[in-house]
């Protein structure tokens, strides 16, 4: 049955025809751009020292910008964010505050409350909330705390400090309705939860990105006071790629115009370029510079500042706009005119577009309207069996990915060589991070893991992020799998960039499973198969595969290294530097994701051959490769020994020695799940309709008589025999099963653990040159400085990796169907197929978020006003990982990318 096309769909469909240009404009400001890769241009690669979050209000961004709640268009020329003073900070709230990697505990830590509410794919609504303290801000404190912490403690948080005591802080609500795609109505609400009044100055800000300082390109927009709309004041802004756009103020605040220029005298203690810098705001109104801000009320960077004193319970709403409307034009709305058009190719505005100077019910009405839409959207999406708390995560979760869009911007060479304009770039940058990346240009949106925590993309991440996205806007979850592949972003080798900080790092290979996913969900949500997407995609994975074998196969024997392959620390030892050992390691998650990778492209290919026969013969030879990597990785492995140990009834890595000795690296965690990953079931009526796919097929199972245990075909169906491709056969998927489901093991009551708990008493040691090496179950942060030390995969829960499992075990089910049976949990004496063991991890998973019998969020752990405070109780947090035993939420807390898989389980699982 057609899904309901709504007014949202609608939109989309515009966007997708290139009809109307609806998302232009969206979120795309970072939470964090200081500190980045991509802003350091030390000699060693200091990223975290080089731009502090102490320079920067003070100091020019190269490559993008940031603030809090705020929205720029789609090339980041033109950027509007708010700015906040609660009258006794010593500067502005223009950006969330944060440790960098090398003051927190557990490295890297955004130390602020803000929450993404509500938000539609095409940005026609969107809704965030900023809690900011009354109290001056414990800068100090917190870095000063965490730093005398050790890794073994927990981190101390902003609510630690006890600032939020007696509900003493403002909720700022920063919400956006488009009138239209370049008319965005803008209200800021400031809400007094505090017993006493208290003052907070209101800075919205508009900016250009400076894009002129450089030395290679000196146009320079412009922002000035223009004649005002009656009870409101107005800006024109001017910048020399989209034209004029107005910011329209309602009531009669100061507009304050600077420059957004560093202040060299302050940094680095030389001559400014003008005498209007960036942080002239924070002059202006903390120390009451008023020779600070252009008196001519002009400049690069303006606010309209609005100072108010709100008693207890007190809120106050500013009303914006940021408009290509001529703002004296149509202003009778008797008339209904609504201004002329400064945009070419815009035709004439949609009727009941509010006049330029309607703040009152034209306006208000606009955003119930735009609201109205979303909940209309979102029930289309969202399954109406679902209780209302579900619904509601399953909303924010939606919501928070599509928040964290963000315009990434990276041209590694000119960052490499340096600016005309700028110091000559260090020599050593030569040699160091990314050098071997000179083609990559990157300058699109992109989804972020966290604006604020990973404020750049990563390869693995960015294709779990495309599973839940593609719910609510499949052509941007099918946008971002290509731009990956692009020549500007794929190495001529074949690799793809991992991130920032080292694109030559290997993640796992799950982009081929991405696409896979996208294409179907698409073509379920939309009623059309995008079979040109999916060819697109297979053709430059062919390069990417061809990498990975020649790359990650040494011996050329099937069984594949990787190094750390996005599991940070979860080895005895770091598997991105050589071994103290020596030697070398075969990895079975290494193995086993290149066994994954392998019936990925055989699905691929076996649909694409639906029409396309040329397809058979890669689809054969994704056949045959498949069966050669799991015959290596369970019966010969690379020089003798397999990765499966049968003693254990469990996969492990296999340590090879310089001597020729090799060793079992017996450390019981995900790495031995990931081979159940690698399973695909052959219908056949689909080998029936390609008879040269089946003829080489029954060839190679001719000649290879001891490989069948990884062919099985003991399952019929109506139209002929099934077969099971799989890594892992019968025999040994029980004896897996049997430790992922025993609870003193791998199952936690919140899903698979990343490692047996079994290593709490039974930690696995490696004594080399002296130093003594050691895995423990820590379900909590990682006590290891692996990776910078702020992920732990030795002992948390990992949305992506059950959200793997989940579908595996559904795989399995779908070829052994009731006839296979397992305890789950293990010794439970309760026997389950392998659909019901699948619902059961999922509905492990999603209630981390839902509300118990005890009317308690896991996700909130023992934080009191996460669990019962009224104005905190439903705001929902989407963390990087969760604790092993209890389910609280740790590592990023806007992990809205890969976490937001919660809200793919509630909609095929439910709760």
């Amino acid at each position: 049955m057609p899904r309901i096309v709504t007014t949202e769909d609608r939109r989309l469909e515009e966007a997708r025809n290139r009809k109307k240009h609806w998302k232009r404009w969206g979120p795309y400001l970072s939470e964090r751009q200081w500190g980045t890769v991509r802003e350091d241009y030390s000699p060693g690669g200091t990223a975290w020292e080089f731009l502090p979050h102490d320079h920067a209000r003070s100091r020019t961004y190269r490559w993008g910008e940031d603030g809090i709640g705020g929205i720029s268009d789609r090339h980041q020329m033109m950027c509007f964010g708010l700015a906040l003073w609660n009258a006794r900070d010593p500067i502005l709230k223009e950006r969330m505050f944060g440790l960098t990697g090398n003051e927190g505990n557990h490295g890297e830590d955004v130390k602020e409350y803000y929450f993404y509410l509500d938000a539609t794919p095409s940005h026609s609504y969107m809704r965030m909330l900023y809690k900011y303290p009354q109290r001056e801000f414990p800068y100090a404190q917190l870095v000063e705390e965490n730093r005398r912490r050790g890794r073994e403690e927990p981190e101390f948080e902003l609510l630690d400090t006890g600032i939020f005591a007696e509900n003493r802080y403002f909720d700022i609500y920063a919400e956006y309705a488009k009138a239209d795609v370049e008319d965005i109505l803008i209200k800021i609400t400031a809400v007094n939860r505090g017993p006493e009044a208290a003052s907070l100055h209101l800075l919205p800000s508009f900016w250009f990105r400076n894009t002129w300082s450089w030395g290679r390109d000196l146009r320079r927009p412009d922002a000035r006071v223009a004649a005002n709309v009656p009870e409101s004041v107005c800006a024109e802004l001017q910048h020399w790629q989209y034209g004029k756009r107005w910011l329209i103020c309602a009531g009669q605040p100061e507009l304050l115009f600077t420059e957004n220029e560093t202040n060299n005298a302050r940094i680095l203690g030389g001559r400014n370029r003008s005498p209007y810098v960036k942080d002239a705001f924070h002059e202006y109104i903390i120390h009451g510079n008023k020779a600070a801000v252009n008196p001519q009320r002009t400049g690069t960077k303006m606010a309209a500042y609005y100072p108010v004193e709100l008693g207890p319970g007190q809120s106050v709403t500013l009303k914006l706009r940021l408009t290509d409307i001529e703002p004296l034009a149509g202003m009778e709305r008797e008339l209904g005119l609504v201004g002329i058009m400064t945009s070419p190719g815009h035709a004439e505005r949609a009727e009941g577009v509010p006049a330029t100077n309607d703040f009152g019910a034209g306006f208000d009405g606009l955003f119930v309207l735009r609201q109205k839409e979303a909940d209309e959207f979102y029930a289309s999406r969202i399954p109406k069996e679902l209780s209302n708390d579900a619904k509601a995560v399953m909303r924010q979760s939606l919501s928070g990915m599509l928040w964290s869009k963000q315009f990434y911007y990276y041209d590694v060479r000119t960052w490499l060589e340096g600016d005309p304009a700028g110091p000559p770039s260090p020599k050593e940058r030569w040699q160091g991070r990314n050098k071997d990346w000179t083609h990559l240009y990157n300058e699109d949106i992109l989804s972020m893991p966290d604006k604020w925590e990973y404020p750049w993309y990563a390869a693995w991440d960015l294709a779990f992020h495309c599973i839940p996205l593609a719910l609510v806007d499949p052509d941007f979850a099918k946008e971002q799998l290509i731009l990956l592949l692009r020549e500007w972003y794929m190495h001529p080798n074949g690799q793809l960039p991992a991130y920032e900080w080292a694109f030559s790092d290997v993640n796992p290979p799950v982009h081929a499973w991405a696409a896979w996913r996208v294409y179907k969900i698409d073509r379920r949500v939309r009623g059309v198969a995008d079979r040109a997407f999916l060819e697109r995609v297979f053709h430059k994975l062919l390069l990417n595969f061809t990498w990975w074998v020649n790359r990650k196969d040494p011996e050329g024997m099937n069984i594949f290294q990787g190094g750390f392959l996005g599991l940070d620390n979860i080895g005895v030892f770091d598997r991105s530097a050589p071994l103290p050992t020596g030697g070398n390691l075969e990895q079975s998650d290494g193995t086993s994701w290149m066994g994954m990778y392998c019936l990925n492209m055989l699905a691929i290919a076996l649909e694409l051959a639906k029409e396309d026969i040329a397809y058979e013969d890669v689809a054969s030879k994704f056949f045959e490769h498949f069966v050669h990597i799991a015959h290596a990785m369970n019966d010969i492995g690379a020089g003798g020994r397999a990765l499966w140990d049968d003693e254990d009834g469990f996969y492990y890595d296999v340590l090879h020695l310089p001597n020729g000795e090799e060793h079992f690296i017996k450390v019981r965690s995900m790495v031995g799940l990931i081979p159940l990953y690698a399973v695909e079931t052959l219908e056949p009526e689909i080998v029936d309709r390609l008879p040269g796919f089946k003829r080489r097929m029954q060839w190679f199972m001719d000649n290879h008589p001891d490989f069948p245990e990884h062919i099985e075909m003991t399952q019929r169906s109506a139209r002929g025999p099934r077969r099971l491709l799989s890594l892992v056969n019968r025999k040994r998927l029980k004896r897996v099963l049997a430790r992922m489901l025993d609870e003193t093991e791998f199952l936690s009551p919140y899903g698979v653990r990343a490692l047996s708990r079994y290593h709490l008493d039974h930690p696995y040691e490696a004594h080399v040159n002296g130093q003594v090496n050691r895995v423990d179950y820590e379900p909590a942060e990682s006590t290891s400085g692996l990776f910078g030390g702020n992920s732990n995969w030795r002992g948390p829960i990992w949305f992506p990796l059950n959200y793997l499992l989940v579908e595996s075990l559904q795989k399995f089910h779908h070829y052994y169907g009731e006839d296979f049976k397992i305890e789950c949990p293990a010794h439970s004496g309760r026997e389950s197929d392998l659909w019901e063991v699948s619902a059961e991890i999922s509905r492990r998973l999603v209630h981390i978020f839902l509300r118990g019998k005890d009317g308690r969020r896991p996700v909130a752990g023992a934080i009191e006003y996460f669990q019962n405070d009224p104005h905190w109780r439903d705001l929902i947090l989407s963390h990087e990982y969760f604790h092993g035993d209890n389910g609280a939420g740790l590592g990023a807390s806007h992990q809205t990318g890969w976490t937001g898989l919660v809200a793919k389980l509630l909609e095929q699982s439910g709760e």
